[in-house]
């Protein structure tokens, strides 16, 4: 048994970066397991790339139950299961939240003071204003190879919803623009790039990928290690000092609860002896709902139509351009559906293609607007379906299960519909595919989204922070009712942030990091 100071399970977002700043210390020695394995792959480097990695061995592959408020359909959450985690797969765009986001959560050390230095220190910004880092890890740059039809959103979304802005990262979020994007040279720059390139050639950093860790070890109520399996082999490791939990919003519950922390009875439903009695854990799972209007285009206009053409292939590889060098997202609005709002509710999202189901095709060339609701009231859960670390945790999403949320997406179904009937946008489509023509009425815009609404990918919150009784973690992201345990992923967010979630789950794992160096 190998014993390290500090454990960190998991090399997404936050994981990668609270690992690599930790071994920046060269007197303690830091080891980082990753249950999946290299992330040197086609689909994860070249943006465009990244529904591809749907469904395959570098996805968890999540299913959520029967969602009551969705139709009853079971929702596809993929998870990238890889180095860097989810910011290997996700469409890279890159949001802070607004400072409303972090002053509301009345949290010593988080206000939107507290945390902007350490986005200054994340960053290698294309903003040099000084609102925005230079020389940090994670490279955010303007999109370069966007098709020109997202310029023609951008120009409509100005006249009809919203002004043009340069900064739509925060603090106040309102804007339209081309959008920022964790890119470089185009190729997506993941924590994998950004942290643990560097972390990985510290003599005191250990990384160790295909090692699915099992629960966390207690000595009474101290952590003091995990229990890993390697190539079919149950392993242990030891931590002199901390374990930190960095699995994400559907596996850092997951692992709480197989090492015995959460509610009682659900415990011991599934054989597990409780540690810590906190019905918090896995709760108040938030999630952004997603509604994507599709519209064919005028002929001429391609877009992403023909992205599967070798010849684009050889433009990424040799020269680091073309249409693989796109997120897909190339353009995003954030709107107030509602006047009297002090934040944008909801985030559009532009792209030069037909996106549906998670990457469905059409057949003909199309665009799209995606509206992302930021302040939804339905909140779900994550919960052990077994005592077994290798099946999936159940996953409860209930969507759209309180009324706000289906009433909100209606009216930004609407605004969306305005924007894309403003010129120049409105010049180069021909007809609406989804919903269509035919859906107008509220009662149709319910049925619509309630049976075909889908999310962001940014699962949030169920190991929250909050004060004794309200959450799982303390304010340092300390996990209470034991010692030497921390979180540092989305998990840890008290409710979720009016943005993209890599960033947010950055700065958890940035500032975890900062509070172990600095004794808190």
């Amino acid at each position: 048994m190998r014993i390290y100071d500090y454990i960190v399970v998991g090399s997404g977002s936050g994981g990668a970066a609270v690992a690599a700043r930790l071994a920046e210390d060269p007197s303690v020695d830091v080891l980082l397991l990753e249950a999946g394995g290299t992330d040197a792959r086609l689909e994860v480097r070249a943006p465009a790339a990244f529904a591809n990695q749907f469904h395959t061995k570098i996805d968890w592959d999540y299913y959520t139950l029967p969602e009551p408020g969705a139709g009853g359909r079971r929702i596809y959450q993929p998870r990238g299961k890889m180095l860097g985690g989810s910011s290997s797969m996700n469409a890279m765009l890159w949001m802070r939240g607004s400072a409303s986001d972090y002053d509301g959560w009345n949290l010593p050390g988080w206000s939107w003071a507290d945390v902007k230095p350490a986005f200054l220190r994340i960053e290698d910004h294309f903003l040099n204003d000084g609102e925005h880092g230079r020389g940090g890890p994670m490279k955010v740059r303007r999109h370069e190879h966007y098709d020109p039809m997202s310029e023609l959103f951008v120009t409509a979304a100005a006249k009809s919803a919203v002004h043009q802005s340069e900064d739509v990262s925060g603090p106040d979020m309102e804007g339209v623009s081309i959008s920022p994007v964790s890119v470089e040279r185009s190729r997506r720059w993941s924590t994998a790039r950004g942290y643990l390139d560097a972390a990985r050639k510290r003599k005191n950093f250990t990384l160790q990928t295909r090692s699915l860790t099992r629960r966390v070890l207690f000595d009474g109520t101290q952590a003091v290690g995990v229990e890993y399996e390697r190539r079919g082999r149950v392993m242990s490791a030891r931590a002199r000092r901390e374990v930190i939990l960095s699995a994400g919003a559907f596996g850092t519950p997951h692992l709480l609860q197989l090492s015995g922390i959460g509610e009682r009875a659900h415990l011991a439903s599934i054989g597990i002896e409780c540690l810590v009695d906190n019905a918090h854990v896995g709760a108040h799972l938030a999630e952004h709902p997603l509604t994507l209007l599709n519209f064919e285009l005028q002929p001429g206009y391609v877009g992403m139509f023909d992205a599967k053409n070798p010849k684009y292939l050889a433009q990424w590889l040799f020269g680091r351009r073309g249409k693989l060098s796109s997120n897909l997202a190339e353009a995003v609005a954030h709107v107030k559906t509602l006047p009297d709002l002090r934040d944008p509710d909801f985030q559009f999202l532009f792209g030069p293609m037909f996106f549906w189901e998670n990457g469905a095709e059409h057949t003909a060339p199309c665009a799209v607007i995606g509206q992302s609701y930021w302040t939804p009231a339905s909140r779900g859960w994550v919960r052990a379906a077994t005592s077994d670390p290798r099946q999936l945790p159940d996953v409860q999403l209930n969507m759209f299960v309180e009324r706000a949320d289906v009433d909100a997406m209606i009216r930004a179904v609407r605004l969306a519909r305005e924007i894309a009937a403003t010129a120049p946008l409105a010049d180069i489509i021909k007809t609406e595919v989804t919903p269509g023509a035919a859906v107008q009425t509220d009662a149709e815009l319910e049925d619509w989204v309630r049976n075909h609404g889908e999310h962001t990918y940014h699962p949030s919150c169920t190991a929250r922070m909050g004060a004794e009784g309200e959450g799982v973690l303390d304010e340092r992201l300390r996990v209470r009712g034991v010692t030497g345990l921390r979180v540092a992923d989305t998990s840890a967010l008290p409710q979720i942030t009016h943005a993209n979630t890599n960033a947010p789950a950055i700065l958890v794992g940035e500032r975890c990091a900062e509070f172990i160096r600095s004794g808190e």
